[in-house]
């Protein structure tokens, strides 16, 4: 089959696949595409974790299965072989007598790095790999991160004043945050949240901001909550006790803390972040969103350790108060609303020698 159409119809497969965007971790979002004739005659994609996988779901959606003994594959990524919650879908592909797959990438897993790819090509299936690969690999980049380099994909998000302060000087115990944002702004956020599996903040903005840290505002599930916090004297009325799910404080306090939170020691502040990455590692968190404040934000910087960085740059000047954190990275996006400017930024890129 000609490039030009390969490239077309595995688009589509990545269309379809981004349409399980926040509901299949710790899976990928895949998507699949059945061609017959330059015809497409199936389609499916991965829905949520635990339900059919799109290769599956293409394959049932077939009205005339006689088509498939003659049929090409688009599918966003490499085809499972093993058995986890579902069959693998390589096995499923080689027992319709699918001729023909065409892969966008190889998923980068333990479980299957290229035995899915493998199996097909063993039992005589024609494969062909990379195309579009690198939508594929942006398209599940948590997914890519979190194997590739054992930690979750971690997102950086504040919002500054004009004269770039995060917070006024605050006076008395009055909780809540100082908007600098507007309501459009806080719909995009809680819509960030839902396609995430963790969020993070520090002792000084659950404790000021008072954040319930969910997606009240917008469809889909609330990310896991934690806290990174020196002590576990954390008043026991904060939101982020109420509700689900549960939060987690990190914390080298071994003293006792509100009812409604779970407690993870680490040793010390300066080892937080290694700890952190351990935890979520082994809890197969994916992806981390990161809201506040200054110290958590500027630890991460510094370390270098965040894949994106969603930057609020508000018309509002506070004249003094908290400074924001101080970044570099490369603008790749930018959008504006009524009361402020979005910056996405990623790490400057370097330059090979």
């Amino acid at each position: 089959m000609a490039e030009g159409k390969d490239t077309k119809y595995m688009q589509r497969a990545l269309e379809l696949a981004s349409k399980g965007r926040g509901n299949t971790s710790p899976n990928p979002m895949v998507g699949a595409v059945i061609v017959s004739d330059d015809k497409i005659i199936g389609e499916g994609y991965h829905t949520q974790a635990g339900n059919k996988h799109a290769e599956v779901m293409a394959i049932e959606s077939v009205a005339r299965k006689d088509l498939l003994k003659s049929a090409t594959m688009y599918v966003s990524l490499e085809p499972c072989s093993h058995y986890g919650k579902t069959p693998p879908c390589a096995a499923r592909i080689i027992e319709e007598g699918i001729p023909r797959v065409a892969v966008a990438s190889k998923d980068p897993s333990k479980r299957v790095g290229g035995k899915g790819i493998a199996m097909l090509q063993d039992a005589g299936v024609e494969v062909t790999s990379g195309i579009l690969e690198s939508e594929s690999r942006e398209l599940n980049s948590r997914f890519f991160t979190f194997h590739e380099k054992g930690r979750p994909y971690i997102i950086l998000k504040w919002a500054e004043s004009s004269d770039g302060y995060l917070d006024r000087i605050r006076t008395g115990n009055r909780r809540g945050p100082n908007w600098i944002t507007g309501k459009e702004e806080k719909i995009l956020v809680h819509k960030w949240r839902s396609e995430e599996d963790a969020i993070l903040v520090g002792y000084k903005t659950a404790c000021n901001d008072d954040p319930h840290l969910d997606v009240r505002l917008w469809g889909g599930k609330s990310p896991k909550r934690f806290v990174i916090s020196e002590h576990t004297e954390l008043p026991p009325d904060l939101r982020i006790f109420s509700g689900k799910p549960e939060t987690v404080i990190f914390t080298p306090d071994s003293g006792k803390g509100p009812v409604g939170a779970v407690y993870k020691k680490i040793n010390s502040r300066e080892s937080a972040l290694s700890e952190m990455m351990t935890f979520f590692r082994d809890n197969n968190i994916q992806s981390l969103i990161i809201e506040g404040g200054c110290t958590v934000l500027s630890q991460f910087i510094n370390a270098g350790l965040w894949d994106e960085a969603r930057i609020f740059r508000g018309k509002v000047l506070f004249g003094e108060g908290l400074k924001a954190p101080t970044i570099e990275g490369d603008i790749f996006n930018s959008e504006r609303f009524k009361a402020s400017r979005l910056e996405y930024l990623v790490p400057e890129a370097t330059e090979s020698i």
